[in-house]
């Protein structure tokens, strides 16, 4: 493990001063179908010119936003890029707050929604295939690079990827790791609460499975070697990351895990375990966050949150639970910091 990195951590946290405030723009945009590929809607956090006029975004009755100023003005100069991937189910509204914590460090920090995605099997048939995921991104940084216009100048040697949980894989298909839908379902007969065992249905829409059988398109290479550093927010699935390739990853790679573990998400913490101990040891960071459940790395619950995440999606109110201790705005102070910092070593 780095154990330098983590000294360079706390030096960084202590020593470095604080930024001025930066006004956080903010814009959404669709890349068009072109070439076959789907509507891809974006959103865009950046550092701008203050406006005066704020608002807030990625609000609603259960979940804190964000305040920003929409259509801002771009700060002159080039900035580092940070392309955020969702978890299953999600949206940008997930990670905003870590795009808001990320500008005022001076990134620019963009966000795909991997649409078409559903929590519930009965509407499996909108699921975009995994493969697309990686793409998603890649897509979107092309986009980026291509027109200034869209986000200001990116900086080609500083980009990274944050994902979290299923956004997490999509993270680790994009340094070149490579999944083997048959490794990952090897054990189901005997294992079946493995989570890639689960709803047979969902898996073929997914594209891990295909008419029963192991789908080979999951095999792809989906590599992007633009992507200099990632950082993935305990990830899942895992168990189909062919070691051999975790091994090659030849980008830095910073893991964080929730240490408590809900009977809705199981077996996180393994995967993220599992793709630690595969990757190369001087370029990988593990660290675990004891009092974080799977959706600490999400939004911050308002207080009645809970309350209404049962009233609109019954049972689902669990991703306002966190592990007790602290509050999530806590929690969401330690990640920022572990993020930040990894990215400055990494990305310096």
């Amino acid at each position: 493990m780095r154990y330098i990195f983590l000294v360079a951590i706390a030096i960084l946290s202590i020593a470095a001063p604080a930024m001025a405030e930066t006004a956080v723009g903010f814009k959404q945009l669709e890349l068009p179908d072109d070439a076959g590929a789907r509507k891809l809607n974006l959103s865009l956090w950046y550092p701008a010119a203050a406006s005066g006029k704020s608002e807030i975004v990625g609000e609603n009755a259960a979940f804190y936003g964000l305040e920003v100023q929409s259509g801002a003005s771009f700060l002159a100069g080039s900035r580092p890029l940070v392309l955020l991937s969702h978890g299953f189910g999600g949206s940008w509204r997930n990670l905003n707050w870590i795009a808001g914590e990320l500008v005022q460090q001076g990134y620019v920090v963009a966000a795909p929604d991997h649409a078409g995605e559903s929590f519930t099997e009965e509407n499996a048939a909108e699921i975009v295939p995994l493969w697309e995921r990686p793409r998603d991104i890649s897509r979107t940084l092309t986009a980026l690079l291509d027109n200034d216009q869209l986000a200001g100048k990116i900086d080609r040697t500083r980009i990274a990827v944050i994902g979290h949980s299923l956004g997490g894989w999509t993270a680790m298909e994009l340094t070149g790791a490579r999944y083997s839908a048959d490794l990952a379902l090897k054990d189901c007969k005997t294992e079946k609460v493995l989570p890639q065992c689960k709803a047979p249905r969902m898996l073929g829409k997914v594209g891990i499975v295909n008419e029963g059988k192991a789908d080979p398109r999951l095999s792809m290479d989906l590599s992007d070697v633009r992507i200099r550093a990632v950082v993935a927010l305990d990830l899942g699935p895992a168990a189909g990351f062919l070691p051999e390739t975790l091994k090659r990853v030849d980008v830095p790679v910073l893991v964080l895990a929730a240490g408590v573990e809900t009977p809705e998400i199981a077996a996180i913490k393994a995967d993220s375990e599992y793709i630690a101990g595969h990757l190369p040891k001087v370029t990988t960071v593990y660290r675990e966050i004891p009092d974080a459940s799977h959706f600490s790395f999400m939004q911050i619950c308002k207080p009645n949150g809970k309350k209404i995440v049962e009233e609109l999606s019954p049972g689902e109110g669990f991703v306002c639970r966190d592990g007790g201790g602290r509050d999530r705005a806590a929690i969401h102070r330690q990640i920022a910091e572990a993020i930040v910092g990894f990215l400055k070593v990494e990305m310096h």
